[in-house]
């Protein structure tokens, strides 16, 4: 079990770098507008909080996370040029390899928007007679 979890922990920690690399080419300049667009979209679906497929649907779900994110991803790489993909590489490689640790407060923050947005939907819910007895 260890060897597995380390396996896999290995995976996350090479397909971040990928993304990283793919977010570092997007801004190199000599990236012609296609690629950049294709990136472009790759990466706001790859951290846009917004599914293709609702997580919420059993197994297929998960489909977009599990298949659809990494051959996009493995498609973008197939497609830029070369001398691109291996700059952003090593240049992800040396982000990576001097991290510091992060601040993780953001989820505090996500945390206290969707309180608010509930909070907000209540109150509504309370203006409009849908609860009983307000």
């Amino acid at each position: 079990m260890q060897a597995f979890r380390a396996r896999w922990q290995a995976r996350v920690r090479q397909l971040r770098q990928e993304v990283h690399a793919l977010l570092l080419a997007y801004r190199d300049p000599r990236l012609p507008w296609y690629h950049r667009l294709l990136l472009l979209g790759l990466l706001s679906y790859a951290f846009s909080p917004v599914d293709l497929i609702p997580d919420c649907i059993p197994v297929v779900g998960y489909l977009d996370d599990l298949v659809i994110l990494p051959l996009g991803i493995l498609l973008a790489i197939k497609l830029l040029p070369p001398a691109i993909l291996e700059e952003s590489r090593a240049r992800a490689r040396t982000a990576q390899a001097q991290e510091r640790p992060r601040f993780r407060g953001g989820i505090f923050l996500v945390l206290a928007f969707w309180g608010l947005g509930i909070l907000f939907s209540l109150w509504v819910l309370s203006k409009s007679h849908l609860i009983p007895g307000h």
